[in-house]
C-alpha cells in the first residue's frame, strides 16, 4: 500500500509540474517564433523524412534477409509439414508483397501531397467503383487463405484409426516433460492429477487394465514412416507441445486431453548429415567457442560442442524456468526403436520396486 500511494504521488506531482508549464507558457502570450502550425520548410522535410523511412524500411528488410535468413527452420520431418510451409509460404508472399506496394503509396503520396502553400491534393468524396475494388480484392484474398488453411488443418487433424498410430501420451507440468507409451495394447490407461502418489507421478489409474503394461520415460523415440498419436495433458498449468521441426504444436491444457498426429519422415540420423544441418551447427559451435573463451578466461567451465537433436519445447510462457522445458526427440527406425521400448520398464514394473 505504501508503494503505491508513493507512485500516485510522483504521478500527482509530475501531472502539477506539467500543469504548470502549460500555465507558464500561456502567460508569455502567443509567440510568432513558437507558432504551432506547420509552415512550407516544416511539411517540406516531414516529406522527404517519410520518403526516406520507407527506403529505410526496404533496406533494412533486405539487410536481415540476408543476414538471418539462414537461421530458419530447416525442411520439415513430418509428411504434413510440407503442406504447413507451403501454406506459410503463400502467405508470407501475399503479406510482403501486399506491404511493399502499400507503404511505398502511403509514403510516396505523402511526400508528394506534402503541405505548400497554393497546392491542394486532388481528392474524391465519393467512389462506389473504388470502394467495391479495394474491398472485394481482400475479401477474396483472405477467403482463399482461408479457405485453403481450413481444408490443409483439417486434412492434418483428420486421424484415421484404421492408420493403426502409436499412441504417446505428452505430459506437461512445470517444468519438464514426461512421454507415457501406450504398451503392447496401444491403449492408454485412464490417468488423473489427483492420483499422483510416490512413483505414480502422472497420476495413472491402475486399477484400470489398460494401465500395467504403459511405459514412462523422460526421451521420446519415435519410429520413422509411422503416424504418431500424441495424446496431451497439463498437471499444473497452460503448456504447449512444441516440435518445430515435424511443424506441429497442441496446446497442452488442464483437466482435458488436447491431441495431434503427425508422421516423421527423417530419422535423427539422416537430419544430421544433412548439409543444412552440417551448416547450421558448424555456425552455432562457432558462437559456442568464442563464448567458451570468454568463459574460460573468467575461470568458468567451457561449453561443449553442439550436436543437432529433434526437441519437444514448451511454447508458452509458464513459468520462471520456461525457457529450459525441452525433453529430447530420437526419430529412428522401426526395428531400433523396437529395441529400445523392449528394454523401457512398464509401469507395473516400475511400481513394483
Amino acid at each position: 500500500m505504501t508503494a503505491f500511494l508513493v507512485v500516485l504521488v510522483i504521478i500527482l506531482f509530475g501531472v502539477a509540474v506539467w500543469q504548470m508549464g502549460k500555465i507558464f507558457q500561456l502567460s508569455k502570450g502567443q509567440q510568432k517564433d513558437d507558432s504551432e502550425v506547420a509552415n512550407d520548410k516544416d511539411n517540406n522535410v516531414n516529406g522527404w523524412l517519410m520518403l526516406g523511412f520507407v527506403i529505410f524500411i526496404y533496406v533494412l528488410s533486405i539487410v536481415c534477409f540476408w543476414k538471418w535468413g539462414d537461421v530458419m527452420l530447416p525442411e520439415a520431418s513430418s509428411e504434413h509439414g510440407v503442406d504447413i510451409d507451403q501454406l506459410w509460404l503463400i502467405s508470407m508472399i501475399l503479406i510482403f508483397v501486399v506491404g511493399i506496394v502499400t507503404q511505398w503509396l502511403l509514403h510516396y503520396f505523402a511526400f508528394k501531397y506534402r503541405g505548400r502553400k497554393g497546392q491542394r491534393a486532388v481528392f474524391f468524396a465519393d467512389n462506389d467503383k473504388l470502394e467495391f475494388i479495394w474491398t472485394i480484392i481482400p475479401v477474396i484474398v483472405l477467403a482463399g487463405l482461408i479457405i485453403y488453411g481450413l481444408f490443409t488443418w483439417t486434412e492434418i487433424m483428420d486421424i484415421n484409426e484404421d492408420d493403426d498410430p502409436l499412441v504417446v501420451e505428452l505430459y506437461a507440468y512445470q517444468f519438464d516433460w514426461r512421454a507415457r507409451y501406450a504398451g503392447k495394447d496401444n491403449t492408454l490407461g485412464e490417468a488423473n492429477v489427483r492420483l499422483i502418489e510416490g512413483a505414480n507421478q502422472l497420476g495413472v489409474d491402475i486399477s484400470d487394465p489398460n494401465s500395467p503394461d504403459d511405459i514412462i520415460v523422460n526421451e521420446l523415440h519415435l519410429p520413422v514412416g509411422r503416424k504418431v498419436l500424441f495424446k496431451m495433458r497439463s498437471q499444473d498449468v497452460l503448456h504447449s507441445a512444441y516440435m518445430p521441426h515435424f511443424r506441429a504444436q497442441m496446446n497442452c491444457v488442464p483437466g482435458m486431453i488436447t491431441q495431434f498426429a503427425f508422421t516423421p519422415t527423417k530419422t535423427t540420423v539422416e537430419m544430421r548429415e544433412s548439409d543444412e544441418i552440417i551448416q547450421k551447427v558448424a555456425h552455432i559451435n562457432e558462437i559456442r567457442k568464442e563464448n567458451s573463451i570468454a568463459l574460460l578466461a573468467k575461470g568458468e567451465e567451457a561449453l561443449e560442442p553442439y550436436t543437432f537433436d529433434y526437441m519437444l519445447l514448451c511454447n508458452k510462457i509458464c513459468g520462471n524456468t520456461h525457457y529450459n522445458m525441452q525433453m529430447k526427440i530420437i526419430v529412428e527406425s522401426e526395428e531400433e526403436y523396437e529395441a529400445w521400448i523392449a528394454e523401457q520398464a512398464t509401469l507395473a514394473e516400475t511400481l513394483k520396486q
